[in-house]
């Protein structure tokens, strides 16, 4: 079933579909592929750089009522606030292709997108199964193993992973032992059950001793040493990866794609990943491909969304830009499975994922303004921590900062 209005078309009379998106989903040869197999479609790509003004200007237009593409991307930590608004996203399970019913993703990824009366808002794109990431010359300086079997002992916990932090620290001087006190802070808490909202979407930092229990143990990992004090995705975070400025990096799949780019060609070798993470497991980032009710090509729009999101072309998403698939049949793909990563040592990057997959069992509830509680108020907060500010002081004003962003 379709709906909206009269379709978009080009001069040469082929419907015009808009997609948003951000950072990289890997699409630009999709598109392509996509166009050729439907010569009648032209796909107009809205590519934004950051997720955070991605999102600003799908919720400014969403206001105004008009403006959205096709086809809107909405990243994990926005999506609670997309869910608020279902009212103005098509379901995908009435317009969209039969086929594609919740029951081809991961349970716990098709259930974030699927509101409480059964509508299906938005296909899952990849997900953000964690594993770790090191410097296997820098751990081997400071007399720590260093092959992917012999760290995992000092990955098993947090608690280990921080006494590891100690020993590298006081063996190797003027290199941290991570990158950034925030970027810890944010794989911590993804773990938990419960995180700054609970499923009633009541505000809880303050109330949720997992919180403040993460924070003291980052914030104290700081004041040994161990935080490199970068911001993450900044010029000198950027720069930090080439120059080696820090030994460890906790590892979403799409991360791998970020160490190897900045970390340049002549670094290749030196940076491994291994199955374990502290605690457990988890899942950090991740998609969804929603289209807005103010398209007027909703039902072509949806079936692009569908194709872009099925299994063969997760893959292809994978291969170009290591986005990890969410899809279950994608999960078992051999093409998947058997991709090796030669950067990072010709590791099975896509077997070591998928089994970091099965570690994670549910999503975490993203409760409104989680996203922006997340990179507005606790990032800076322990930014300032990492630059002198005591803990106590900057964990009291993340609270009250919260709040006023929960309202």
């Amino acid at each position: 079933m379709r709906r909206g209005g009269a379709a978009n078309r080009t001069a040469d009379g082929r419907t015009e579909l808009t997609v948003a998106t951000f950072n990289e989903f890997g699409y630009e040869e999709l598109f392509k592929e996509y166009e050729a197999a439907h010569p009648d479609v032209k796909i107009t790509q809205r590519k934004t750089g950051q997720g955070a003004p991605h999102h600003q200007n799908l919720f400014t237009k969403l206001g105004a009522g008009s403006g959205l593409a096709d086809v809107e991307a909405v990243e994990e930590g926005y999506l609670s606030q997309v869910m608020a608004k279902a009212d103005q996203f098509n379901d995908l399970l009435e317009i969209g292709p039969r086929e594609t019913t919740p029951d081809r993703w991961l349970k716990w990824k098709a259930d974030a997108a699927t509101t409480r009366n059964g509508r299906l808002i938005g296909y899952g794109t990849d997900i953000g199964p964690l594993a770790m990431c090191y410097r296997k010359d820098l751990f081997a300086q400071a007399g720590l193993p260093s092959d992917p079997e012999g760290v995992k002992a000092l990955f098993a916990t947090w608690g280990s992973y921080f006494a590891a932090g100690d020993r590298f620290v006081s063996k190797v001087p003027g290199i941290a032992w991570f990158d950034s006190a925030a970027q810890i802070f944010n794989a911590m808490h993804n773990q938990h059950d419960v995180g700054y909202f609970d499923k009633g979407d009541n505000l809880v930092v303050e109330s949720n001793p997992d919180i403040r229990n993460d924070w003291n143990a980052v914030t104290s990992a700081v004041a040994k040493g161990q935080s490199a004090k970068l911001v993450a995705f900044s010029s000198e975070w950027n720069t930090g990866f080439k120059l080696g400025r820090f030994a460890t990096k906790t590892c979403p799949s799409w991360m791998l794609g970020v160490i190897e780019t900045q970390a340049g060609p002549e670094n290749a070798g030196k940076w491994a990943v291994t199955d374990v993470f502290p605690n457990g497991g988890g899942n950090w980032g991740g998609s969804y491909l929603t289209v807005p009710k103010q398209s007027k090509n909703a039902g072509r729009a949806a079936e692009l969304a569908a194709w872009l999101t099925a299994p063969e072309q997760q893959v292809k998403a994978f291969q170009a830009r290591g986005t990890f698939p969410s899809q279950v049949d994608a999960l078992e793909n051999r093409t998947l499975l058997e991709h090796v990563n030669t950067y990072f040592g010709n590791v099975k990057a896509g077997a070591l994922f998928a089994a970091q997959v099965q570690k994670v069992k549910a999503a975490q509830h993203k409760g409104p303004a989680d996203g922006q509680i997340q990179e507005n108020v606790f990032a800076p907060a322990l930014q300032s921590v990492e630059q002198g500010k005591r803990p106590d002081d900057a964990w009291n004003a993340a609270v009250q900062e919260a709040k006023k962003i929960a309202g």
